[in-house]
C-alpha cells in the first residue's frame, strides 16, 4: 500500500501538477466525495498530484479507507483543532500594528456581501502564525488580541453574553492559524484545486493569493448551505437570547449567527479567488451565484461513473423486484435515516415481506447511530430494518428492489447513478440534481423516460407509497430500471467527466486563467 507520512516525503521543492486541498474526506473517510477525488485520480494518471488533508482533530480519524494510486506524490495532514495544552499562557504585549491589519480582517466575518481584498488575504497569510509575527499564543494571551477581541464584542455583539463571545471567537479563528502556516509551506503545484469552499476553500483562497498560482473550486454539495442545516441543529449551541434578540435576529441565536456569518465569508472569498468554479448541476451553480459567486466563472460538470462496473450487477437484476429497499449512504443526520426507517415502517403494511437494508459507514455519528436503532426496536422493525455496514455496491445492487434516499441535502448522489447502471429504480427526496438524474433535464434525457419517483423531505407516508408504487408492478419496474440505465449511460459515463477535467486543468495550467 502506499503511503507517506503526515508532511509529505515529496519536498516542496518538487514541482507537482495539481495539489488538492480536502477537508474531512479523502483518504480517510469512505464514499461521497471521496470516491469522486480517488476517481479523479485514478483517471487522470497524467497528472501528478499532491494531496493536502484537513481534519478537525486526529481522534476523529481511523485508518485510510484508501489506497493511493501511482500517480499521487505527496500527501500531508493537518489538524485544525490543534492542542492548545503545550501553550503556557504568560503575559505578552504583542505586535499592535498586525493586530490592528488582523482586526481590518476579522471585520470582513462581519460583512455579508463583501469578499475578503486579495492583499489582506495576502498579508494576514504572511504574518499569521510566522515566527516573531503573530503567533498563536499572542492571539490566546497577548494585550493587543484582547483589544481586538473586545472592539469585534462591542461592534458586532454588544447585547451577548461577552463570556459567549470570548469562547466563539478563540474557537472560530484559531484554525486560520493552521491554514496560514499551511499556506506558508505550499508544495510548488501548477493548480491548486479544492473539493468544496469552508476551510478547504479558503486555503485555496490563501493559496492563490499567495502563489498567483491558478485555483480551482469544486463543490459537490453547497458547503455553507450544509453547514447552516448543521448549525440550525446543533445542541452544543445554547440559545439564551431574550425577546428583543428574538426579534433582531429572526430567532437565531447569536453564536449561530457568528458561525454562519464566518462560513459565508469563507465561501465568498473562495468563489472570488478562484479562477474557476465548478458545480455539478444548474440548481447548485445558481445558488453559487446567489451566495456572491462571479457568474463569468462558474460552468457544470456533472460526475460520472463506471458503468461497465455494474455490467454484471444488471445481468443478474431478478426478472421481478426483491422486497428490498436499499439506502445506500453515511448513517448521519443529514441522510434523514429516521424518515427512511418509518418510511419502511409504512410500507410494510401493504408488503408485509419488505426489508429496508441501510448500507454505509456508522462511524461518525455513533450518538445518531443508537438514536437509529432506538427507533428500530420502538417501530418493532428489527426483522424489517438492517444496518449493514459498508458493502461492495456492485455486488449487492441485484438484491435490492428498489434504491432510497431520503436526505435532506445533497448535491448529485453517485449512488443513484450506480443503481441505475445496474438497472434499479431509485426514490430520492426532491434535493440537488436528484429529480434531473431520475426523470431527466428536459429535452431528449426527459424523453427516455422515468427512472423512479421523487418525494418531499422528510414524509415517510409518500415515501411509502412510493415504495409500493414502484414495487408492486413488475412491468414498470423493469422499465424504469431500463430508463435509468439508458439515462445514465448516455448523459454520466465517467469518461466525460475525465474530459471536462483534463481540459480544465490543461486550461488552467496552460495560463489560460486571470491575472
Amino acid at each position: 500500500m502506499k503511503w507517506f507520512s503526515s508532511k509529505s516525503d515529496v519536498e516542496n521543492s518538487v514541482e507537482v501538477d495539481v495539489c488538492l486541498l480536502l477537508e474531512g474526506t479523502y483518504p480517510y473517510v469512505r464514499g461521497g466525495v471521496s470516491s469522486w477525488v480517488h476517481q479523479i485520480i485514478s483517471g487522470l494518471p497524467e497528472y501528478r498530484f499532491h494531496l493536502i488533508f484537513l481534519g478537525g482533530h486526529p481522534d476523529f480519524y481511523d485508518e485510510p479507507a484508501y489506497e493511493f494510486p501511482e500517480n499521487v506524490v505527496g500527501f500531508e495532514v493537518h489538524y485544525l483543532l490543534s492542542d492548545q495544552g503545550h501553550l503556557k499562557p504568560s503575559a505578552r504585549s504583542g505586535k499592535r500594528k498586525l493586530f490592528n491589519i488582523w482586526n481590518r480582517f476579522l471585520s470582513y466575518f462581519e460583512k455579508k456581501d463583501e469578499p475578503i481584498p486579495g492583499q489582506l488575504l495576502a498579508d494576514v497569510s504572511d504574518f499569521l502564525d510566522a515566527d516573531s509575527k503573530l503567533t498563536l499564543i499572542d492571539f490566546l494571551y497577548s494585550r493587543a488580541s484582547w483589544e481586538v477581541l473586545t472592539e469585534r464584542y462591542l461592534e458586532s455583539a454588544p447585547r451577548q453574553s461577552f463570556v459567549d463571545f470570548f469562547w466563539t471567537y478563540r474557537n472560530i479563528y484559531q484554525p486560520l492559524f493552521v491554514l496560514s502556516r499551511i499556506s506558508q509551506n505550499l508544495p510548488k503545484a501548477k493548480l491548486f484545486h479544492s473539493v468544496s469552499t469552508g476551510y478547504a476553500g479558503f486555503l485555496g483562497a490563501l493559496s492563490r493569493e499567495k502563489t498567483q498560482t491558478p485555483f480551482i473550486l469544486t463543490e459537490h454539495g453547497i458547503y455553507t448551505k450544509e453547514r447552516k442545516i448543521d448549525l440550525s441543529q446543533a445542541t452544543w449551541i445554547k440559545d439564551n437570547h431574550s425577546q428583543i434578540d428574538i426579534s433582531m435576529h429572526k430567532g437565531m441565536d447569536t453564536i449561530r449567527k457568528t458561525w454562519i456569518q464566518f462560513f459565508e465569508q469563507l465561501g465568498l472569498s473562495a468563489y472570488h479567488q478562484a479562477d474557476h468554479i465548478v458545480a455539478l448541476f444548474e440548481g447548485n451553480r445558481q445558488r453559487q451565484h446567489t451566495d456572491g459567486a462571479p457568474t463569468d466563472k462558474t460552468q457544470v460538470i456533472v460526475n460520472g461513473i463506471s458503468t461497465e462496473r455494474f455490467e454484471d450487477a444488471y445481468k443478474r437484476r431478478p426478472d421481478r423486484p426483491p422486497m428490498v429497499v436499499g439506502l445506500v449512504g453515511r448513517v448521519v443526520p443529514i441522510k434523514d435515516i429516521k424518515t427512511f426507517i418509518r418510511t419502511i415502517r409504512g410500507a410494510i403494511e401493504t408488503l408485509p415481506n419488505l426489508e429496508g437494508w441501510i448500507i454505509g459507514p456508522t462511524e461518525e455519528d455513533k450518538e445518531y447511530v443508537r438514536e437509529c436503532e432506538l427507533l428500530i426496536e420502538s417501530l418493532g422493525l428489527k426483522d424489517n430494518v438492517k444496518m449493514l455496514g459498508s458493502k461492495n455496491v456492485a455486488e449487492i445492487m441485484p438484491e435490492l428492489g428498489v434504491m432510497m434516499l431520503t436526505s435532506i441535502s445533497e448535491a448529485q448522489p453517485l449512488v443513484l447513478l450506480e443503481a441505475m447502471a445496474a438497472g434499479i429504480p431509485c426514490i430520492a427526496t426532491e434535493v440537488g440534481a436528484c429529480r434531473e438524474i431520475i426523470d431527466g433535464a428536459g429535452g431528449e434525457d426527459a424523453a427516455i423516460g422515468s427512472a423512479g419517483e421523487i418525494i418531499p423531505i422528510a414524509s415517510p407516508t409518500e415515501g411509502a407509497n412510493a415504495i409500493v408504487n414502484v414495487l408492486s408492478d413488475t412491468k414498470k419496474w423493469l422499465q424504469a430500471g431500463d430508463n435509468g440505465r439508458v439515462r445514465v449511460k448516455r448523459y454520466y459515463d465517467e469518461p466525460m467527466m475525465y474530459g471536462a477535467y483534463r481540459s480544465l486543468y490543461k486550461e488552467a495550467i496552460s495560463g489560460r486563467h486571470r491575472i
